[in-house]
């Protein structure tokens, strides 16, 4: 059976990594299947007492026994607050499936990072390069990657979490659609935005996105603007897609998926269907 795909987010590096998992070209977005990401964490009420480290929040997740190091061989800025991390792993044996994410471990550094990986297996397979987008944070890991890390800087990295949807003949398995909608402050913010809309252009009726934007002031550009809302997500958008075969996805900030949460339970969203990263 065929699923449509709700994606709700702030942010996308997580739609960017699925490649070779559906379209073996360069990135693209995977159409996620009923048992893709099993071990998100399942709608649920969101409470946190004690903001607990990457390794703490982490500790009953699977991870490669394998510690790699890698090379910084590329820095871009995708937005005042985020950087796009480029790295060159030399251990051949290093491999990683769409929806994983990496340990980040740097030398004089005390606390490990945690960052969900934004490229495809495929520029792996192809390059030896895995690319990061990490936001800006006083989170020592972030702060580092923002302030001190240069081309050529030496970390380490370990892949996490290796529980996955695995597909094979006869499964039944037919690819749906995916509908993201994306959310941040302006159109600055809409990380990788050029490769979305390159994905809608090759998947016409496949893949299709809502940007929407809470405070641009400046104009937006011809290109985006058709597909651009000024104002946040809202029960509206969301309750069309509502049926018993959409899957929905949750990426953003505690109070975002708290929010999104409880606005997918009114327009009668099965709490089974809802999945999001625990990431606090």
């Amino acid at each position: 059976m065929a699923h449509a795909t709700i994606y709700v987010g702030f942010t996308v590096p997580q739609l960017l990594r699925g490649a070779s998992r559906i379209f073996p070209t360069h990135s693209a977005l995977v159409v996620l299947r009923h048992s893709a990401f099993c071990y998100c964490t399942v709608n649920g009420t969101i409470k946190s007492k004690r903001k607990m480290d990457h390794l703490e929040r982490t500790a009953n997740n699977f991870r490669q026994e394998i510690i790699s190091q890698a090379k910084v061989c590329g820095m871009t800025n995708e937005s005042d607050r985020v950087k796009r991390l480029r790295l060159a792993v030399a251990n051949k044996d290093f491999t990683f499936k769409a929806g994983q994410w990496v340990d980040f471990f740097i030398p004089g550094v005390s606390v490990v990072g945690g960052f969900s990986i934004c490229s495809s297996p495929g520029l792996l397979e192809r390059e030896g390069i895995l690319e990061l987008a990490v936001k800006h944070s006083v989170h020592p890991p972030a702060q580092w990657i923002h302030t001190e890390c240069t081309l050529d800087s030496e970390v380490a990295l370990r892949v996490g979490d290796l529980h996955g949807y695995q597909e094979g003949k006869g499964n039944g398995y037919k690819m749906g659609t995916v509908k993201l909608y994306y959310s941040a402050k302006n159109t600055s913010e809409l990380l990788f935005k050029k490769n979305i809309l390159g994905l809608m252009n090759a998947f016409p009726g496949k893949i299709t996105c809502r940007f929407h934007v809470t405070q641009q002031s400046s104009q937006i550009c011809k290109e985006l603007e058709p597909h651009v809302t000024e104002g946040r997500i809202s029960e509206k958008d969301l309750e069309k897609h509502v049926s018993k075969d959409t899957l929905w996805y949750i990426c953003g900030p505690p109070p975002m998926i708290e929010s999104i949460s409880k606005l997918l339970s009114n327009i009668g969203v099965p709490r089974n269907c809802v999945f999001f990263e625990k990431w606090w």
